[in-house]
Order: C-alpha cells, then structure tokens, then sequence
C-alpha cells in the first residue's frame, strides 16, 4: 500500500502553492508598510512554554497540542501558535532592552491536534504579527488594521471586525465573582465542558457551541457591565481610531478569552459565506503574559491570520506566474545554439524553459501552451540559415523576425515592453 500523508496534514501542491505566495506577500507589504520586522521562530519548543504561555486549563495544552518525549526525556511540543514563541525569543534575547516598542511577524506552520474539516488543519499556516511595549490604544487599532489590511488585499469578501473588552486586574475579578455565582446556580443545566471550564477558566464558557448553553449564556452577567473607567476609555479610544481608519465594527459583549494575562481589547475579523468556521483573523492585548513567562512587565498586543481560512476567500483561482518564455529548437544545431540563450535570458530575470526532448514544431508549441508561455522563440534550420529567429506572441499569434545577432536582447525588450505596459 502507497504511504499517504497522515490525516489532518495537507501537500501544498503546484497551483495551489502561489496563493499561499500571494497570501504571503500582500501580508510582507502591509507589515513593511506598518513597519514590522521578520522574526522566524523555532517549530519545537519546550512544553512548559505553551503550558504557561496558554494556560494549563485550555482545550489547546489539554486537547490539542503535540507533545511528546525527546531523547533525553524532556517534553517537547510542536507550536499550536506564535504568541508565546515570540515573547519567549524577546525576553531570551532581551530584545526589550533596546529602548522602543518590538514590531514583529512571522509566517509559516502551526500545529493543532483537532478534528479536520474545511479550513481547519491539523498541520495548518497563519501570519502572525505582535506589538509589543505599548499600552496604547492606537497600537490596538494598528493591530487590527493590519489584519485588516491584509484581508482586503486578498478578497473582496464581506468582512466586520467584532470587537470587545476584557477589563484588566481591577475590574476582572468582580465580574468573575458575579460569572461563578451564575454558573453555580446554573450547573445542572450546562454540558459537561461548561461545567469543567466554570471550575477552571469561568470566562471561556463564552467560546461554548451548543445551543442550550448559548442560550443559558445569554443570561450571564457581562464583562461590560464591569468596566473600570480606564478600560471604557481605553476601548472607545481603540473605537475612535478604527473610525478613522474606515474599519466596520460591532462590539460583541460575549467575545472573550479564557486567560488572566489577556486584558482590554480582543477582536475577531468575521467573513461572510465560511460557515461556521467564519473566523478568519484573531487577536487581543496580552499586557501580563511577559511576566507569566518570567520577564519584566511588558504590555502587548498581536493578532494571527488563518491562511487556509484566507485560502477559501481568495477572489481568483490562479495565482501563478505565467512562463514569458518558450523556446521551440528544431534540430540538434538550433539546440546547442537555443541552449546559450537561456543563461542570459534567466540572467535578466526572463523565465524561460526549452523542450528536452527533440519534438516538431506543432508538439512545441502545443508545450508552450500547455505551460501558458507568454512567447514563443522558433528557431531551426532555416532560422540559422537566414540568421533570423522568430518571435511569436502566443496571445495575438503575431510574429517578427529578430536577427540572431541581437536575439538575446530584442526578445528581452518585447517581452519587458509587454510587462510595463500590463502594469500600467
């Protein structure tokens, strides 16, 4: 039996490669454009790192996480997200120390033991970016409109941001003693992993599905009612700018996350037409989990795109490059000569490929088409008698004669001549 990939882990194959390229690169311009730096993290990190960085009470460390036994019998974990990787390479490298808020992002794979469905991977990518040292609320809203931003380059679907606060140390514990009261008195008719969570992390009862919690949930004292004033004028700030920014959004009372170093702001970035699993971006302020990793206080905030989730809502099917150049060479002669061509070709950055097999003309071009080559050079026998080769444009079917002398450089010109004038 053929060996296949393990369920839940996913080949990128050719086609569907350039859309995550092109994913890659409008996230590269935007943060560029917001001024982020790369940071490229390890895939394997120590357990204990997603055990406090998460939290020992979550579905992810409880459920979900690869983790398994090294060599020397130390635990160590393939990463269910970028967060707490990036603050551990911060306070490893005392990047704090150089006296101004860290912009960073990373892109590439994360890992999750859950159920596989549509635009959920066990083995799945996600673009990552994290502010940290400020505890401003622009910073907030500059984390949102680079999620944002992102995502509009990529679709023109129908996206809105649900926004809500989670207070901070001062006000999050009078809501959480009203929370448990509720549940107390509710616990018999919540499912079991309602119950579970009331005991552990009352707050993540909020991420419950089941529709007869929801709707006892609908009843539950909200973390709105709870706000500080500096928490109120913190969101309302945050508010003020996406305004400004001409970002949509609801507030969603009922949003939240289950940790107690997550403070104020937490959003999500809906899409329309993804079903249930219609969250395409996520992020929040995270102002205590540099300490709960024991580093000094160090407020931040971060977001995370879902790249297969972002793969369902691109606007185009094909994403890739076409090839600009085809060389059809009839006859070992013209080969050898074809072949002294593709050097300075693919030195001036003009793709290129030549037939390695000797085929006839109709077999070439039939290749060239197959490969969508903008151009195809023809040159055999009676092209190096008459010391001309022709040019022929594979989308209008004209043709020129282009002398030998000055090959290299003439296709180079028409085919760099066309680029301009596409982009224009």
């Amino acid at each position: 039996m053929a060996i296949k990939a393990l369920r839940g882990f996913k080949d990128i194959l050719p086609g569907e490669s350039e859309k995550y390229r092109f994913m890659e690169e409008q996230a590269r311009q935007v943060f560029k454009n917001f001024g982020f730096n790369e940071i490229r993290l390890p895939l394997l990190e120590k357990t204990e790192l997603f055990a406090r960085g998460i939290g020992d009470h979550t579905d992810i460390v409880e459920k979900e996480m690869y983790t398994f036994k090294d060599r020397r019998g130390d635990s160590v974990t393939l990463r269910p997200e970028a967060t707490a990787g990036i603050m551990r390479a911060v306070l490893e490298h005392k990047l704090y120390s150089q006296g101004r808020d860290l912009k960073l992002f990373t892109i590439g794979p994360m890992f999750r033991y859950e159920r596989p469905q549509k635009g959920r991977l066990r083995q799945f990518n996600q673009i990552n970016s994290e502010l940290i040292g400020s505890q401003s609320p622009l910073a907030d809203a500059e984390i949102i409109g680079m999620a944002w931003d992102i995502l509009t380059r990529c679709t023109s679907a129908e996206l809105r941001v649900e926004i809500n606060s989670l207070g901070c140390p001062d006000c999050r514990p009078l809501h959480r003693e009203a929370l448990n009261l509720f549940l107390e008195n509710q616990a018999k008719e919540l499912c079991e992993d309602c119950i579970r969570r009331s005991k552990t992390n009352p707050l993540r009862i909020f991420d419950c599905k089941q529709e007869k919690c929801r709707s006892i949930l609908k009843l539950a004292p909200l973390i709105k009612h709870y706000w500080c004033p500096e928490c109120s004028k913190h969101l309302g700030e945050v508010l003020d700018f996406l305004e400004i920014f001409e970002i949509p959004f609801v507030i969603n009372p009922y949003l939240v996350r289950g940790l107690d170093y997550y403070v104020r702001t937490t959003f999500e970035i809906i899409a329309q037409g993804l079903g249930a699993q219609n969250t395409v971006a996520a992020g929040g302020r995270y102002d205590g989990l540099s300490k709960v990793l024991g580093g000094p206080d160090l407020p931040g905030v971060g977001m995370a795109v879902g790249m297969e989730r972002l793969l369902l809502l691109l606007d185009k099917d094909d994403y890739s490059d076409r090839l600009q150049l085809f060389i059809a060479a009839l006859g070992r002669e013209a080969r050898e000569e074809a072949v002294e061509w593709l050097k300075e070709f693919r030195d001036n950055n003009i793709s290129v490929q030549i037939s390695y097999e000797d085929k006839s003309l109709k077999a070439q071009l039939k290749q060239a088409d197959r490969l969508k080559a903008r151009y195809v050079l023809i040159v055999g026998e009676k092209e190096l008698e008459e010391e001309e080769a022709i040019l022929k444009n594979m989308e209008t079917s004209q043709q020129q004669a282009i002398s030998l002398d000055e090959v290299t450089a003439s296709v180079i010109k028409a085919i760099c001549s066309e680029t301009e004038e596409t982009q224009e």
